[in-house]
């Protein structure tokens, strides 16, 4: 088995102190102060987690956050071999132009460009955006966007004319080198086909150990009868200290923390949502709490707190350095490839992860830190007949 990759998140909607919500049509707030999102401070988050040893960050998409493309562009320069994973929605860009932009971003950045491509599960923010499909429609969208893309990062002339995209003659100058990976999620039995015919790598949230093997089962099924075989990944914050005592009383202090008429508004907006991955998140802890923070423990060391106020990634790896490498190996060993982690606030978590974790997952052959890129040269411009 190979071993794992790592990759960090950036918190383009702030961080804090304590749990900061946000995503799947909820506000962005926290209990205490937030950290602006600016620059300065992304920068010094990005370069804590390629000083210790992760290998991408993945930036979110939304209107709760900064764009993406944007901000990943500002901090290529800042950073030196860390890898970008940019979320957007089909939605909103054209395919030509994201594939121009992927090609791009490649060049520029030698080579640190990682997409992942998010259909969309909340129907009033997709509005905002200008886009009424529903969600059976937005799979077929990005099943017809990732078709072309694809086309064109061959190198092909791509005419392409289906139920929402349509392009004519369509081409790319230069193409991108490496290709980019396709990090692709979605719980729906819409999600199902259009992972299995396009994702390079498969995204699932931090749901049980058993969910998340049926899961990558269900998936690998789907990719085989396509010839495929793609990578897993998880999504999952993190809590780790030097003794599980410390990192539980961390988790109970952001619990204290929360305003239950808060949580009670949040869980209100998340119970609307579209998303069948967020169903399953919130299925977890019920939007009920006891003021225990171990009463949110769904699994060994697996805390769903988080969900309480945030959308999307809602549960927590909660333990000792050693724990958290425990559960760590585990889901790798059930099939999981790469694991997107975060904490709050993510600049000190990325540093606990890096100094107490991933030395034991290094020492244990489950992870070994990324190279340093080699310099990619100039792209090849491919040639076109006059």
């Amino acid at each position: 088995m190979s071993t794992a990759t790592l990759h960090w998140f950036l918190p383009t909607n702030g961080d804090s102190r304590h749990l900061v919500g946000g995503g799947h049509g909820v506000s962005t707030e926290s209990s205490g102060t937030i950290r602006p999102a600016d620059l300065p401070y992304l920068i010094q988050v990005a370069r804590a987690a390629e000083q210790v040893g992760f290998a991408g960050v993945l930036t979110p998409t939304g209107a709760w956050c900064e764009d993406a493309w944007l901000t990943t562009a500002m901090l290529v320069a800042h950073t030196e071999r860390l890898k970008f994973l940019v979320a957007f929605r089909p939605g909103s860009i054209s395919p030509t132009l994201a594939a121009q932009q992927a090609a791009t971003f490649q060049r520029h950045s030698g080579g640190r460009l990682l997409l992942n491509v998010v259909t969309g599960g909340e129907a009033r923010e997709q509005r905002a955006y200008g886009d009424f499909l529903d969600k059976e429609a937005r799979y077929t969208r990005t099943d017809e966007f990732l078709h072309v893309v694809r086309g064109l990062w061959r190198g092909e002339t791509v005419s392409f004319a289906g139920e929402h995209v349509r392009v004519e003659d369509a081409e790319l100058a230069r193409l991108p080198d490496p290709v980019p990976p396709i990090y692709f999620g979605g719980s729906s039995a819409a999600a199902g086909p259009v992972a299995a015919e396009h994702a390079d790598v498969y995204l699932t949230w931090g749901e049980h150990p058993e969910q998340v093997a049926e899961k990558i089962a269900w998936i690998r099924g789907l990719a085989a009868e396509r010839g495929r075989r793609p990578r897993f990944g998880i999504r999952l914050h993190v809590i780790t200290r030097d003794t599980a005592e410390a990192a539980w009383a961390q988790a109970e202090s952001l619990l204290a923390a929360l305003d239950p008429a808060a949580v009670a508004r949040i869980q209100t907006g998340l119970a609307a949502s579209e998303s069948e991955g967020q169903r399953r998140m919130r299925a977890l802890h019920g939007g009920r709490y006891d003021g225990s923070a171990r009463g949110l423990e769904i699994a060994p060391n697996l805390w769903a707190g988080v969900g309480l106020v945030r959308g999307g990634a809602g549960t927590a790896l909660v333990g000792s350095h050693t724990e958290v490498a425990d559960r760590i190996a585990e889901y790798h060993e059930a099939g999981i490839d790469e694991f997107v982690l975060s904490g709050y606030p993510h600049l000190e978590e990325a540093w606990w992860m890096g100094e107490g974790v991933l030395p034991i997952l290094a020492r244990r052959g489950v992870w070994a830190p990324p190279g340093r890129l080699p310099d990619p040269g100039p792209a090849a411009v491919p040639a076109r007949a006059s």
